[in-house]
């Protein structure tokens, strides 16, 4: 195993050209860069299963989560739209968020649900907000604004919101671009945040405020394994993109640190790909694996855990055959959902874009 993991790394560092800059196009600043074309080593594997489309027709469909019933909801970045969408693929608009400012990387971003109560993340006029409705027969109720002063920006807005096992809601934040951010603890940029439903900070919480683990560059994708471990997927600027095992009060070193630093001051990811074949935005565990969306890298990551949490080789699953991928979860029939999101301003639409996929994970 250990020969295999050195032959993989060598072959992807082979693989690696020079990056051009982008937010969540895996770079530092506005551009995307050219195609991402499959080497020998990410493109390994045959798919478990074929997707399936649950629906097509979305525009940049940024985040999904599932109510008791069965049905999701799903979040569009750009249009402000909160859907609800059957496993049959009918479409609801449940509304629009009107406080809700979209434009580059910001917009309506995550959800996430408690019973009926539904927690959005959103950029409004000068910050990024968190905010809890109770979910109606017609629609959503009044909005109770959690967290507000989230540090909003043209990119890096972070915006992943998840309930752990702990029954506590998660939420990721980004920089903004303004690299320091992340590691200064009394902001709110650049750090996971932990909370109760009514936005306060969790009890437990390392430094008695919303602040879980900072040092982060922009963090989009959460997921809890068996064990209750915590992983985050993160963009890196010029060279690695990362996953990281999230501790509390840990520092993940940005902008100090991009990738492995082998630094005490912080922890090292425990994966780091070039940032051509990753910008990994949402994340699910399913399986005995992390499924990793794959914006610029045009691919779903598979990487399996082992019991101590360890990951093993990754295997990029579809690569190309949909275009960029953003959110992934965990569906209630056992597989997974993923969003395209080819409609963001750095894609390539292709006919039924942007379109929810049902991916059986066995």
């Amino acid at each position: 195993m250990e020969h295999m993991r050195k032959l993989w790394t060598i072959m992807i560092l082979a693989a690696v050209t020079a990056c051009s800059v982008g937010g969540e196009g895996g770079g530092e600043g506005s551009g995307e860069g050219g195609e991402v074309r499959p080497t020998a080593a990410v493109s390994a594997g045959v798919a478990p299963g074929a997707p399936k489309d649950v629906v097509t027709g979305l525009a940049v469909p940024w985040a999904i989560a599932f109510l008791p019933g069965g049905d999701a909801l799903v979040t569009e970045r750009d249009s402000a739209r909160l859907l609800r969408v059957t496993p049959a693929g009918k479409v609801t608009e449940l509304g629009r968020i009107g406080q809700a400012r979209p434009g580059g990387e910001g917009g309506l971003l995550g959800v996430a649900v408690k019973d009926r109560q539904v927690f959005l993340y959103y950029t409004a006029e000068q910050d990024n907000r968190i905010a809890r409705y109770q979910l109606g027969d017609h629609g959503l109720g009044d909005e109770q604004l959690l967290v507000e002063g989230i540090p909003k920006g043209g990119i890096h807005n972070g915006g992943r919101l998840a309930f752990g096992p702990d029954g506590y809601l998660y939420a990721t934040t980004g920089e903004t671009g303004d690299r320091e951010m992340a590691q200064r603890r009394d902001s709110l940029g650049g750090k996971i945040l932990r909370m109760t439903v009514d936005g306060a900070p969790a009890p437990g919480n390392p430094f008695g405020t919303l602040v879980y683990s900072y040092g982060h560059r922009n963090v989009q994708g959460l997921a809890w394994d068996t064990a209750g471990r915590l992983y985050a997927s993160e963009f890196g600027a010029n060279t690695y993109d990362e996953i990281n095992l999230v501790r509390p009060g840990a520092n993940y070193g940005w902008p100090k640190v991009e990738g492995k630093g082998n630094d005490a001051r912080f922890v090292n990811p425990i994966l780091t790909w070039p940032t051509g074949e990753a910008s990994p935005s949402g994340m699910a565990y399913a399986d005995g694996a992390l499924w990793v969306g794959a914006l610029r890298g045009q691919r779903l990551w598979q990487v399996p855990l082992g019991r101590d949490g360890s990951p093993g080789m990754p295997v990029a699953r579809f690569a190309g055959r949909y275009g960029r991928l953003r959110a992934v979860t965990a569906a209630p029939d056992g597989t997974l959902w993923v969003s395209t999101s080819n409609k963001d301003g750095r894609g390539s639409p292709r006919p039924g874009d942007d379109r929810i996929l049902s991916v059986p994970t066995s």
